[in-house]
């Protein structure tokens, strides 16, 4: 019989992941002038990517 893992160890290294893709994309982004790198808008891009890989994945 397979284990699935804890459900809240998996979320917490979606938002983990997550935080860290969306902190290099900012970065990019504001290297190019493209966007401010600012903690709103880490925010931000850390949820809608974090929900997107729920909604993609975990689902």
């Amino acid at each position: 019989m397979a284990s699935d893992g804890d459900i809240r160890v998996l979320l917490a290294l979606d938002l983990l992941l997550s935080l860290a893709f969306s902190a290099v994309a900012l970065w990019g982004l504001s290297f190019f002038g493209l966007v401010q790198n600012t903690t709103t808008n880490l925010a931000l891009a850390t949820l809608v990517v974090a929900t997107l890989t729920y909604l993609l994945v975990l689902r």
